[in-house]
């Protein structure tokens, strides 16, 4: 029993804060600047007497969103301003149907939860205007003008400028659709995660493309932290078959069958690479896309000119691609992985400090360290 309620009073507790003293002081700030522009300007352009409102206390509420936490749902624009705005018009007819009684600010909140809802502006300062409203007995319809609407345009404008101002998406852009080769080497896809957050079925507080993006960083961290200190040098293919810029083609295609590659890199005297000659570069050369026959015109490709003059390429260098993707032999095989997910390439060469081919490292190379790792 003791047990149970010590672990209970554990869920009291609050959880650690996640970021650091400088981001603190920079909601902090935010929030005294927004709060205070928003009480100068409402004060100045109020044409109430000096006993009527001109800044509504749940602003106090929507400050602590649009500057500590811009990235909410919760947050942006549309919310603050159409959730404040629509809960005091919600209280205000409240009170004109039903008067002040407490049920009746009960009703408020609950009638302007449902209207956030309806018009997704959902807003928890919202449920603060409809109350506040509610008890203090407000009839008339311009008090969800002003104060209410002008201290949420001028707070969302005030934030606006902070966020931006200190590096925060604000308002929060919403993330492009992605490409199909985007959401093809993606661990799950949008539609994954939409089933789960039916599942879920609550409201977050967090954008659904802030999601996505965090589990995938959460992931690939993962994945950083199971490869631990492990090196490419320390799982790579060592001595790797490797040409040289003069060698004749149908050295090279034989050199691919044989030891069943798709790529050989292409190194100079001194075993520098200088290019990498792959399978696609010889379909390309010989048009295999074009038309058909195209067996015998990769034959007519691959094989030797006897004669001093060519009109075709006959030897590596002619066909090579020079631009080479490489990685280091010190690099982590981590940082391989969105390399090989979303490039395509399935054989990667392993160089030294001075660019000198020393291994080739592939997919399956990769899969076998992290295996071994779990």
């Amino acid at each position: 029993m003791s047990a149970w309620v010590g672990r209970a009073a554990l869920d009291f507790l609050p959880p650690d804060q996640s970021v650091d003293a400088r981001e603190r002081w920079r909601a902090v700030l935010g929030a005294l600047l927004g709060v205070l522009a928003t009480a100068l300007l409402c004060h100045a352009l109020a044409h109430t007497p000096s006993s009527s409102p001109w800044l509504v206390a749940p602003i106090g509420a929507s400050a602590v969103l649009v500057f500590a936490v811009p990235a909410s749902p919760f947050a942006q624009p549309w919310s603050v301003v159409g959730g404040n705005t629509l809960s005091a018009l919600v209280g205000i007819a409240c009170v004109q149907l039903f008067g002040t009684a407490p049920w009746g600010a009960a009703l408020a909140v609950g009638l302007a939860i449902a209207a956030m809802f309806a018009l997704r502006c959902l807003h928890p300062p919202g449920g603060a205007c409809a109350l506040l409203v509610s008890l203090g007995g407000v009839a008339d319809p311009h008090f969800a003008l002003q104060p209410v609407l002008l201290n949420s345009l001028l707070l969302v404008l005030s934030g606006i400028a902070y966020n931006r101002f200190t590096g925060r998406h604000y308002p929060q852009r919403s993330t492009a659709a992605p490409k199909i080769d985007d959401a093809r080497r993606r661990s799950f896809t949008d539609a994954d995660l939409d089933a789960v957050l039916a599942r879920y079925n609550q409201v977050l507080d967090i954008s659904r493309d802030d999601l996505h993006m965090l589990l995938e960083q959460a992931q690939m961290q993962a994945w950083r932290r199971r490869s631990g200190q492990t090196r490419c040098a320390e799982v790579m293919s060592a001595s790797p078959v490797a040409v040289s810029f003069g060698t004749p083609l149908h050295e090279a295609w034989a050199l691919l069958r044989e030891h069943r590659v798709k790529s050989l890199p292409v190194v100079d005297r001194a075993q520098r690479l200088v290019g990498i000659v792959t399978l696609a570069d010889f379909m390309r050369e010989a048009h295999v896309d074009a038309h058909a026959n195209w067996p015998q015109r990769l034959r007519a490709l691959i094989r030797p000119t006897l004669t001093t003059h060519s009109s075709k390429p006959e030897t590596v260098g002619q066909i090579m691609t020079r631009q080479v993707r490489v990685v280091s032999q010190e690099r982590p095989i981590g940082d391989l992985l969105p390399l090989f997910a979303t490039t395509g390439h399935h054989h990667v060469p392993v160089i030294d400090a001075e660019r000198r081919l020393v291994g080739i490292i592939t997919q399956s190379d990769v899969v076998r360290a992290l295996a071994r790792d779990d």
